[in-house]
């Protein structure tokens, strides 16, 4: 039986394990580390299933920091690359992308979109495949021959019309940029292209001239990105990618904007799911991330009602009961036992690779990767939910990486676990013991 583990790549493996070294949240493998998230799987893959086929589909993650959010966003961007769909991740801040300004947060969504085949940005290879699909429609008709270069052109600008016919109706803006784009193409204008395929991904300060030669004036605004993405999810669906999941990471930053910014920002929120719910974006899945004073709170969503009845749901009842298909999803976090089952989970994956797994597993056996767990959380106040990254970090780097490496390292006696302030982000510091380095023995 093949170990979960050794299900990617040695590639792949090493990615997860670097990242890990890190302290980051790695970019690909994590259903290997799918702590607890096994209880939603089935519902988000039927939303999965209703976005492939045209529909559409919204959660708002709810959890504290450290309860593994932007892990959960980057799980769930794997397996919708797995069924075709095309991802972008998008961290909302008050100076560089505000949720007011939707202009920008789709400029954003460009910038980081990625493919199962093409990583950031995507846009220009999908475009570039959009037309050969057009092309390939064309000829497939039988009408034009193969050599009849200004008959096809003028076949595809009349798909074209008739593929983003309703995006045209509010932006027609997006097609002429297309038809200039294609034109600079086949003039063999590299600058105009490049120019072209900015401002259709929202870039400002492209050249006037290729704007000029496009027919298209002006920079993207608030309310031209709303037809831009409903454009952009037509070139996705023709060109073989049936949606897009949208990640706006980080949506509790407007609870520290100011006011009138925080209830335009709720507001474009509020259009965004009202767009959806009317059927506007065919093939967009949406998810926000928060904390529950985001959700909860009187400096957030509760600030504006049309919202908050929007993204209402009850958690009064015990959090094994939560409802996966709910709009919110509450993520539980980490107790101890689950901490000691991530430290398996990442032993495994290192030990795969390992130049001594055998003297890794003897090393770090379950007990110790438990006793490791106690000391992290035990030194940021007893806060389990902060200590993943921290543990994670600390088993690869401090221990792992030593007794692969050193015959006679043995962590229970050599290693003192010591946290550096340094090292600790903000809330990771404000929760442990003391103003000083720890040092917590683990003999």
């Amino acid at each position: 039986m093949t170990h979960p583990a050794h299900e990617i790549s040695a590639t792949r493996r090493r990615d997860v394990v670097d990242a890990l070294r890190r302290g980051t949240v790695p970019q690909a493998g994590l259903g290997l580390f799918a702590v607890g998230l096994e209880r939603f799987e089935v519902a988000l893959e039927d939303d999965l299933t209703t976005v492939t086929r045209g529909g559409a589909a919204f959660h708002a993650l709810r959890g504290e920091y450290g309860s593994g959010k932007t892990f959960f966003a980057r799980w769930l961007a794997e397996r919708a690359k797995r069924r075709g769909l095309a991802v972008s991740e998008v961290q909302i801040s008050e100076t560089e992308t505000p949720l007011h300004r939707l202009e920008t947060v789709y400029r954003r969504l460009t910038e980081r979109l990625t493919t199962a085949t093409h990583q950031p940005s995507a846009l220009r290879p999908i475009i570039d495949s959009w037309f050969y699909a057009l092309e390939e429609e064309a000829l497939g008709s039988g009408a034009i021959s193969d050599d009849d270069e200004e008959a096809l052109a003028v076949a595809v600008d009349e798909l074209l019309e008739h593929r983003l016919a309703a995006v045209a109706r509010t932006t027609p803006a997006f097609s002429a940029a297309l038809r200039g784009y294609r034109r600079a193409v086949a003039d063999g204008d590299g600058a105009r292209a490049e120019a072209l395929i900015a401002w259709l991904g929202g870039q400002k300060s492209v050249a006037a001239s290729a704007k000029r030669a496009a027919g298209i004036r002006g920079d993207l605004d608030h309310f031209g990105a709303l037809g831009f993405l409903q454009g952009l999810l037509t070139v996705l669906r023709d060109c073989g990618h049936p949606g897009l999941l949208l990640v706006l990471d980080e949506v509790e930053t407007l609870q520290r904007v100011r006011g009138d910014v925080r209830e335009k920002s709720l507001n474009a929120l509020r259009q965004l799911l009202d767009e959806i719910d009317t059927g506007r974006f065919p093939g967009l899945f949406l998810v926000i991330t928060g904390t529950p004073a985001f959700y909860d709170g009187q400096q957030g969503v509760q600030r504006l009602a049309p919202l908050a009845q929007r993204l209402a749901t009850d958690f009064t009842t015990d959090p094994r009961f939560d409802s996966p298909r709910a709009v919110q999803l509450r993520l539980p976090g980490f107790d101890l036992s689950s901490l000691g089952e991530l430290g398996r989970k990442a032993r495994d994956i290192y030990a795969a690779d390992a130049r001594h797994p055998e003297r890794l597993a003897a090393r770090t056996d379950d007990a110790y990767l438990d006793e490791l767990a106690r000391a992290i959380t035990g030194s940021l106040g007893g806060k389990v939910g902060i200590a993943p990254r921290l543990y994670l970090r600390k088993l690869v780097a401090d221990v792992m990486d030593r007794v692969d490496e050193f015959e006679d390292f043995d962590p229970r006696r050599h290693y003192s676990l010591t946290l550096d302030r340094a090292e600790l982000s903000a809330i990771e510091r404000n929760a442990a013991v003391g103003a000083e380095d720890i040092d917590l023995d683990l003999a």
